[in-house]
C-alpha cells in the first residue's frame, strides 16, 4: 500500500506538457519520421537500381 501512495505523491509532481507541447511535439516526430522514410526509399531505390545494372 505504501508503493501507491508513493506512485501518487511522485505523480503529483511531475510536470504534464500542455496540447500545444503535445501537438508540437507530435508533429516534429511525424516529420522526423516522413524525412526517414523518404530517405530511406530513396537509398533503397539506388541501391536496388545499382545491382540490377551490375547483375546485367
Amino acid at each position: 500500500m505504501r508503493f501507491l501512495v508513493n506512485v501518487v505523491k511522485e505523480m503529483k509532481r511531475v510536470t504534464w506538457p500542455t496540447g500545444k507541447e503535445v501537438n508540437k511535439y507530435t508533429l516534429t516526430v511525424v516529420m522526423a519520421v516522413l524525412l526517414a522514410l523518404g530517405f530511406f526509399t530513396v537509398v533503397d531505390f539506388a541501391i536496388a537500381s545499382a545491382f540490377k545494372l551490375i547483375i546485367k
